[in-house]
């Protein structure tokens, strides 16, 4: 396989629980990043906007940018003008920055309940389905003719988390431009098993993200029925070879298939308990262990 291994900030740095990893600096980030020689990381709120100095700094310790996450509400269509302008703004930047792909992710009908600590997924009608596949083609169509990709990122606690919703997503969009994120965790998380989505699915997907999970703690996620940010705290994602995911058929298939491309280690873990270095090297010996 011709890959290329990256590594998520947000192991160091959490985007949506801004505690988590407050304390980290771009220049940190990227210096564990380099000293564990990995080639490229996505977008982290620690990092500069500036192109220029982005460039630079990633320059300096011998990284690239792969992507960026771009939530969008394309199922709702009294947005959609104003949707699809922050997506070429957003996909513009990237293209800047030198990379290929946009990673996209649906979050409407999630609702918040502060009272409860609680987020409600309320599923999409039919018509706001339509909207959404229309939106996420027209995005895609943009990424396709700045010489890009939209690589759809399915995910826990949003309106495409399992398997069925996987499956009308891909039905619905234009394979031409609307590909797939492969994430091992969220495919389990979401229900489903990580070999069979990427058997079922391989000729859309583009760009992987390697993280596993702890089934304890999905178990206990789900008898409780906590929110999504909780169980991250408890720690329901982890590093590959440290959960309960089998990725020896995973990289078995791929290396049938001929994957070529980006793999980026993920596990979004409070730093202060899992130290991003330590899982970062974890990880890569149970990699090198199954693939060399």
């Amino acid at each position: 396989m011709k890959v290329k291994y990256g590594i998520s900030a947000i192991n160091w740095v959490n985007e949506d629980i801004m505690e988590l990893g407050d304390h980290y600096t771009a220049e940190q980030v990227l210096g564990d990043m380099s000293r564990l020689g990995f080639e490229g990381t996505e977008f982290c709120r620690k990092f500069p906007r500036d192109t220029d100095v982005l460039k630079q700094l990633l320059a300096d310790n011998g990284m690239v940018l792969t992507s960026q996450w771009k939530s969008v509400h394309f199922s709702r269509i009294e947005l959609r003008e104003q949707e699809l302008q922050s997506f070429r703004e957003h996909a513009d930047f990237l293209k800047a920055m030198g990379c290929s792909y946009v990673v996209t992710c649906e979050t409407g009908n999630a609702f918040e309940d502060l009272e409860s600590n609680s987020v409600r997924i309320e599923p999409l009608s039919e018509e706001q389905w339509n909207h959404m596949a229309e939106g996420l083609n027209e995005a895609g169509r943009y990424c396709k003719d700045n010489g890009m990709q939209l690589v759809y990122h399915y995910h826990g606690e949003t309106v495409v988390e399992n398997g069925e919703q996987i499956a009308r997503l891909m039905e619905m969009t234009d394979p031409e431009l609307v590909h797939m994120l492969y994430d091992t965790g969220h495919a389990y998380f979401g229900g489903s098993d990580p070999l069979s989505i990427l058997r079922t699915y391989y000729d859309r997907i583009r760009y992987i993200h390697l993280k596993d999970i702890r089934q304890e703690v999905l178990d206990w996620k789900r008898r409780e029925g906590i929110r999504f940010r909780d169980a991250v705290r408890k720690g329901i994602f982890t590093v590959p070879g440290d959960g309960c995911i089998d990725f020896k058929p995973i990289f078995a298939e791929l290396a049938e298939r001929g994957y070529e491309g980006w793999m980026i280690i993920e596990a979004e873990q409070d730093p202060s308990i899992a130290d991003p270095v330590e899982y970062a090297e974890k990880a890569k010996a149970y990699l090198q262990q199954i693939v060399g």
